[in-house]
């Protein structure tokens, strides 16, 4: 039986959000699939899988994006067909706001602030807290709750969130929500 890739899946691929996602990989010894990127997603499931596969080291970042789409676009529809994968464990997903409030939201397990703080609540594209408790609306995140993963992330704005998250101050925000998930889904128990 050969080893199933580690993945986080992130639901943005804008070039903020590409820039960010390479710059925390790098920072914890991951790989970002760079051609992941696109406002929308144009690479299929499968062709994303294949990228997985050839990545040097784990965990494997991968951006999805809708640009917007109401109900299941690209993006989700790649992002499904990854997560199903046999050959493929999702460690988690971090879910990225967007403007489309009232209209796709997912359940997420805790977000993560601007100010790097966790909550119990969603957080806006702005990465303030939200007036729910434990969901996020965004434009690619109509399929998480159909997901078995271990825990979803919300954030704001990847990359951006008054620049409290861009890639000149470290990417904080982003790199808690990595942290959280790497720490959550058992990761480092397994290195060792």
């Amino acid at each position: 039986m050969t080893k199933k890739r580690r993945v986080i899946l992130v639901t943005d691929g804008d070039e903020y959000a590409a820039r960010t996602i390479q710059y925390v990989a790098a920072n914890i010894g991951g790989r970002a699939i760079s051609q992941s990127q696109g406002n929308p997603t144009t690479l299929t499931g499968s062709q994303i899988v294949q990228l997985i596969l050839k990545a040097k080291n784990d965990p494997v970042f991968v951006m999805f994006d809708d640009c917007g789409l109401l109900g299941e676009g690209a993006g989700e529809i790649a992002l499904k067909y990854v997560a199903e994968h046999a050959e493929i464990e999702v460690l988690g997903i971090i879910a990225v706001a967007s403007k489309t409030h009232q209209t796709e939201w997912a359940k997420v397990d805790v977000s993560i602030d601007r100010f790097g703080e966790l909550t119990e609540y969603g957080v806006d594209k702005s990465g303030l807290k939200d007036l729910e408790l434990g969901r996020i609306s965004g434009d690619t995140v109509y399929c998480l709750d159909q997901l078995d993963v271990p825990i979803i992330v919300g954030i704001g704005d990847i990359g951006k969130m008054a620049r409290k998250d861009s890639v000149k101050n470290g990417c904080p925000i982003t790199l808690k929500a990595v942290e959280l998930i790497l720490e959550r889904s058992g990761y480092h128990d397994n290195q060792k």
